[in-house]
Parts: C-alpha cells; sequence; structure tokens
C-alpha cells in the first residue's frame, strides 16, 4: 500500500487500481469540527481536480476534489451518522471514498509524506 499526498490537503492510500482517500490531518484541524459530510453516489465518475465531496464545519463548507480520475467503488457510510470521525481519525477510519482508477499515472505528480510534510511546515 503506498500513500501519497496532495497540495490540497487529501490523502491518497493505493492498493492495486483502486484509491481510497480523505483529508489531511492537518486540513480537519483548519476546518475544525465537523458537522456534515456530503459523499459522491457509488458508481459515479469523478474527475481528478473536480468536486468529489463536500464537507461542513462550524467555521465553513469546503469542497474535496477527486486525487484520480475514475468510478466511485464506496463510500464510508458511516460519516452520514458520524461526521466527526474525519475529526478523529482523518487519515484511517475517516476516509471518504473509494475509486477505481481510471488511469495511475496520476498519481506522479502528488507528494510522499516527507514532501507533505514541508508544504504545511
Amino acid at each position: 500500500m503506498t500513500i501519497k499526498y496532495t497540495e490540497d490537503h487529501e490523502w491518497v492510500s493505493i492498493e492495486g487500481d483502486v484509491a481510497t482517500f480523505g483529508i489531511t490531518n492537518h486540513a480537519q484541524e483548519q476546518l475544525g469540527e465537523l458537522v456534515f459530510v456530503e459523499l459522491p453516489e457509488v458508481g459515479s465518475q469523478v474527475s481528478k481536480g473536480g468536486e468529489a465531496a463536500v464537507v461542513e464545519s462550524v467555521k465553513a463548507a469546503s469542497d474535496v476534489y477527486a486525487p484520480v480520475t475514475g468510478e466511485v467503488i464506496a463510500t464510508n457510510e458511516d460519516l452520514s451518522t458520524e461526521p466527526t470521525k474525519v475529526n478523529e481519525e482523518p487519515e484511517t477510519n475517516g476516509w471518504l471514498v473509494k475509486i477505481k482508477m481510471s488511469d495511475a499515472s496520476e498519481l506522479d505528480g502528488m507528494l510522499d509524506a516527507e514532501a507533505y510534510s514541508k508544504l504545511i511546515g
């Protein structure tokens, strides 16, 4: 399993042709306590850089962008009743969406943990 990060503060875990993603710990700290998470429909298509989900906190609503292009094969249903899972475990059980990637080369420009750590400094 490989984990990559985007400059938009999303993490992506890659296993085969499936990318699981969510927002980073840094992003959830900036947002504050989440009160609502809107996820895409399973079976829908998402495009890299396009809106894939919305997270709403007591401070603001923020779009979460798809890190890769592909088909949504699963969403984290627990978040409909427990959106704070994203705050508590953003990079594990607080995942948002699983995408079957259509082009794995889209991962090439993403950051590794060290580069992401430098980004958020």
